[in-house]
């Protein structure tokens, strides 16, 4: 492969990243084939050395999107971490994606129905008292906050499993990685070691 078809090839695969950090890793790869070419290298030498550029691009998107994971904590971070480990492999989303697709459901269901909880919390609140519900309206009161109370507690164990569940798939995304990474670098010839 060319040095031209190697830089076209990985530039499609990182393309969404930010400017800054695709700039970043085509100078990186670009010095690579400098470094090549003055040790005496051919560009399809040093191509196949680097490995397939698109492997490469997904692992670099990959590792971009957990570190702005470890640094953001936000839900588009999340998201963008889930698909950065999925975008690993294949065989990995054939197995991952159903997971997370029904651990994705269920944590919505839950959340859709935490926030109606809530609001149901509100109404037995400010309407109860006026109502009349049995035990009156200090019932009514008490039982508009338990709900809203119950639901805040909801809504606070589902944000932890949440970001617990991110993390897990944080830390298969680096196990995954640091499996491919020996399988991925060039093998070093001749004396050094």
């Amino acid at each position: 492969m060319t040095r031209q078809a190697f830089m076209a090839r990985l530039r499609e695969g990182l393309r969404g990243l930010p400017p800054a950090a695709q700039a970043d890793i085509v100078a990186d790869y670009e010095n690579h084939f400098n470094e090549g070419a003055a040790a005496g290298r051919s560009e399809a030498d040093v191509a196949s050395g680097l490995g397939d550029p698109g492997r490469l691009a997904r692992e670099l998107r990959a590792e971009i999107g957990l570190k702005r994971w470890e640094e953001e904590r936000s839900p588009a971070a999340g998201a963008s971490a889930i698909f950065a480990v999925l975008g690993l492999g294949a065989i990995d989303i054939l197995v991952l994606l159903p997971i997370l697709m029904g651990v994705g459901s269920a944590i919505f269901g839950l959340a859709i129905a935490d926030v109606a909880i809530f609001f149901a919390g509100g109404v037995v609140f400010a309407a109860g008292p006026f109502s009349g519900l049995p035990g009156g309206a200090g019932a009514a009161v008490l039982a508009g906050i338990g709900l809203m109370a119950g639901a805040a507690s909801m809504g606070a164990v589902l944000a932890i499993i949440t970001v617990g569940l991110v993390n897990a798939l944080v830390w298969y995304g680096r196990l995954h990685y640091r499996l491919l990474k020996p399988a991925l670098e060039p093998h070093v010839s001749g004396g050094l070691q």
